[in-house]
């Protein structure tokens, strides 16, 4: 996944824009990319902020498209519901198919490798009750 999506991406539960990002793991390609300065109309992924409060000096999209984020994790901050991003692809289905046992399997696999790297306020605050606060 790209820091660029987060310039699409929108809580499927709530509808809330933007969502936080938390990257575990990434990958930077080795490659210029000529791109266009904002790539993004809204929001920058990469700064964590909208576009019309970045001076466009500030940006570096062609920078900012070589990431490839591998392992991570979106989080509203509206309803409290956080989707994994596992092998680069983020995993945002609605409630009710996040119980059937492909994706939830996914998700356990993503919750045993990463709960340490969950903050806490995220697990107490995860309304499917999906994380396990640490004590």
């Amino acid at each position: 996944m790209r820091y660029v999506l987060l310039n699409l991406l929108a809580c499927p539960m709530c509808k809330n824009f933007p969502l936080k990002l938390l990257v575990f793991e990434e990958e930077v390609i080795e490659k210029n990319f000529s791109v266009k300065t904002p790539f993004c109309d809204l929001y920058c992924g990469l700064k964590g902020s909208y576009i019309k409060d970045i001076k466009v000096e500030d940006l570096n999209c062609g920078e900012c498209v070589k990431h490839d984020i591998t392992w991570g994790l979106l989080h509203c901050e509206k309803c409290g519901r956080w989707y994994p991003i596992i092998d680069g692809i983020p995993f945002m289905y609605p409630d009710d198919l996040r119980t059937k046992p492909r994706v939830r399997s996914r998700e356990e696999e993503f919750i045993g490798r990463y709960s340490d790297k969950i903050p806490p306020e995220i697990a107490e605050k995860d309304p499917l009750k999906l994380l396990k606060p640490r004590t």
